[in-house]
């Protein structure tokens, strides 16, 4: 009786630690294609946010208008506009306190944004780790199982007086699938975290290019300001 070559069959007549070892693996898979999907989706949505405003924002648009447009919103865009909206907030609230005083506003002003560019940056690098941890983990997890796999093929074949090639190769397949699955599970996962990754870099780099570029357009308004008043 010939043993069932398929991926079904080897399966069925792997041993429990195997089993096991596959089903972790396939397991870990299915999540880390959700979450490539998931951080795909948010970091496709965030970049295209971010460059309709910057396009609004550069487009000669009056700043207080803008942000009570932006900040009356049920649902707050993701990106460049939050950094905006808790930049001007700020700078509204201090420059009533400290209208003489511009640096003092301005300081408050980006210490403001630069905690918001935190919160973006840790929404765009949230399950990024994952992604990392089962790229690198999977093909010594498949590895663990094709060793264990293959050390019982051989313990059952000495135990057998007139071994033959049929005999030893369904048990070393078995194993192999779990080598398999482990690589399956790692290479789109470590692809899709230096993708990721490397659009995060370029989101940070245009949100510090914007965060100076408005601290610099504040600061000359904040001077103009005092100037007025003086």
């Amino acid at each position: 009786m010939h043993a069932d070559m398929s991926f079904i069959g080897l399966f069925m007549q792997a041993s429990l630690l195997v089993k096991f070892v596959m089903l972790t693996l396939l397991a870990l898979s299915i999540v880390s294609w959700g979450v490539i999907f998931q951080r795909r989706a948010l970091l496709t949505s965030t970049r295209q946010q971010s460059l309709q405003f910057e396009d609004r924002f550069w487009s000669g648009v009056d700043l207080g208008r803008l942000y009570q447009d932006l900040s009356t919103r049920t649902n707050p865009d993701l990106g460049l506009s939050n950094l905006f909206v808790s930049g001007f907030k700020e700078y509204s609230k201090l420059r009533g306190l400290n209208n003489r005083v511009p640096d003092a506003v301005m300081d408050g002003t980006y210490r403001a944004m630069r905690v918001s560019l935190n919160r973006e940056l840790e929404k765009l690098e949230s399950h990024l780790s994952l992604l990392a941890t089962i790229g690198s983990t999977s093909p010594y997890i498949g590895l663990f199982g094709t060793v264990w796999g293959i050390m019982n093929a051989f313990i059952a074949l000495g135990a057998v007086e007139n071994a033959t090639l049929a005999m030893v190769a369904p048990g070393i397949a078995e194993a192999l699938i779990a080598t398999a699955m482990g690589l399956f599970a790692a290479i789109p996962a470590v692809i899709a975290y230096n993708r990721f990754t490397a659009q995060v870099e370029k989101l940070e780099m245009l949100y510090a290019n914007f965060m100076e570029e408005f601290t610099s357009i504040l600061h000359r308004q904040a001077y103009s300001e005092r100037d007025t008043d003086q």
